[in-house]
């Protein structure tokens, strides 16, 4: 089984990470690519409500709940440490990318989203990116793309990592 390649979208807060990767979402798909996406949440968070019976049957100890539909699948599992975005990819199976927003400080190669109303210095070195999405220039020779430039930035990533676990296209 081929490794599933991940991209993590990052940046500064504001500077539209997750409309961007709203649109990086949309192409990928168009083309007929499986998409999965993982937001890191550094402050944790909450999806299941009191009383609910998933909700229920978790505070009475499930180390793992999952909310299953015939359209929908959802899984809420007890950590006892943050997994990695490997350990995260293989929960996710069956997909031919993950797209993550945020991980700015994780080992998955990056899309730097950067505006210059935000401040315009970068978060990552140029060895950490694989590309970076501004309004403004940078000289760093990493390739630079447009606010809109999606189709530009996945032809980019087709081009480096979906090539390979597609046998070349």
């Amino acid at each position: 089984m081929a490794v599933i390649p991940i991209i993590s979208v990052v940046g500064k807060s504001g500077v539209g990470k997750t409309t961007f990767l709203e649109k990086l979402i949309a192409e990928p798909k168009r083309r007929g690519y499986r998409v999965a996406t993982v937001k890191h949440d550094v402050h944790g968070f909450d999806i299941d409500r009191p009383g609910k019976d998933s909700w229920r049957l978790a505070q009475a100890g499930s180390d793992s709940v999952v909310i299953a539909s015939p359209q929908k699948l959802a899984l809420i599992k007890r950590l006892d440490r943050e997994l990695t975005l490997s350990e995260i990819a293989t929960l996710l199976g069956d997909v031919d990318i993950i797209l993550t927003e945020g991980y700015k400080r994780g080992d998955a190669p990056k899309i730097e989203v950067s505006r210059r109303e935000r401040g315009g210095e970068l978060l990552c070195t140029r060895e950490e990116l694989v590309a970076i999405v501004s309004d403004q220039p940078f000289e760093l020779g990493v390739p630079l793309f447009d606010l809109d430039d999606s189709v530009g930035v996945v032809d980019l990533l087709e081009a480096r990592f979906l090539s390979v676990n597609r046998g070349g296209g």
